[in-house]
């Protein structure tokens, strides 16, 4: 089962088992009040002592589910976000090491326009777009440099065509597999059953 998905069906049982628990505790509040008003020890007193003792074993089971719903939902939490970091990890270092290429490429063609050589102008324009002021000293540098001979090369940011298509940090993490360890999900009829109540 993928993470998303099981993060979807935790919760919607955690939900499910809140609202039965809200209803159940309302259910014992009012047996309990009806017990403080009840006279001495009569045999509906022992009835609805009864009922309440039910209900308190129904709510503290499913206590029991529902914090074990919750703690599995913070271990899928906790895989999400080892995912998602990972993703954005891997993309950041891509990134740096796109940065990196091109600041060695800029520093290249102001090494190569310094020399006074002929580069395309398409790498003068990213020089430019990299650092105006490495670009003004090497074309005045290299304005010095031209009564020598020049050189002509090939522009550098050629390959820079192809861009890498990265995945969405929220799908793979969601997409993730969430592993085994997950708890069996029970309705919470069926939890109130193995207690002995119904709705």
């Amino acid at each position: 089962m993928k993470i998303g998905e099981a993060q979807q069906k935790y919760r919607a049982q955690v939900r499910s088992y809140r609202e039965q628990r809200s209803a159940l505790s309302k259910q014992l509040e009012d047996v309990r009040s009806k017990i403080k008003h009840l006279p001495g020890d009569g045999e509906s007193r022992e009835k609805f002592e009864s009922v309440a003792a039910t209900l308190q074993l129904t709510l503290d089971a499913i206590d029991e589910k529902q914090s074990e719903y919750e703690k599995y939902l913070e271990q899928l939490s906790e895989k999400y976000c080892a995912y998602w970091n990972a993703t954005v990890a891997e993309q950041q270092k891509d990134a740096t090491k796109e940065y990196a290429a091109d600041v060695a490429k800029a520093m290249e063609v102001a090494r190569r326009l310094m020399k006074g050589a002929i580069v395309p102008a398409y790498d003068e324009k990213k020089l430019m777009e990299f650092s105006m002021d490495m670009y003004q000293v090497a074309k005045n540098v290299g304005a010095m440099a031209r009564l020598e001979k020049r050189e002509k090369y090939e522009s550098l940011w050629k390959d820079d065509e192809e861009k890498k298509d990265y995945d969405d940090p929220r799908e793979v993490a969601k997409n993730a597999d969430a592993g085994l360890g997950a708890p069996e999900i029970v309705d919470v009829a069926d939890t109130m059953a193995s207690v002995g109540v119904t709705e």
